[in-house]
C-alpha cells in the first residue's frame, strides 16, 4: 500500500516537473523562467527524497541535502544578477 502511494507520488512529481519545464521554456519574462527553474529544483529534491524512501536508500537523502544547498545558492546568485547588482 505504501509502495503504491510512493510510486504515485513519484509519478505526480515528474508530471509537475514537466509542467514547470513548459513554463520555463514558454515563460514571457526572465523572472518567470527563474521561478519555474526554482520550482523544478524543489520538485527534484522532493523526488530524491521520495525515491530514497521507496528504494530504502539513504544515499538519496544525502544527495538531496547537497542539491538543496546548491539550488539555494544558485537561486540567490540569479536573483542578484537579475537585480543588476552583479
Amino acid at each position: 500500500m505504501i509502495l503504491t502511494a510512493l510510486l504515485v507520488l513519484a509519478l505526480a512529481l515528474v508530471i509537475l516537473m514537466i509542467i514547470c519545464l513548459v513554463r520555463a521554456i514558454l515563460g514571457p519574462t526572465v523572472p518567470d523562467r527563474v521561478v519555474a527553474l526554482d520550482a523544478i529544483n524543489t520538485l527534484a529534491i522532493a523526488e530524491l527524497v521520495t525515491l530514497g524512501a521507496l528504494l530504502e536508500e539513504i544515499v538519496f537523502i544525502d544527495v538531496a541535502i547537497v542539491y538543496t544547498m546548491l539550488a539555494f545558492v544558485s537561486t540567490l546568485y540569479i536573483a542578484k544578477y537579475l537585480e543588476g547588482r552583479l
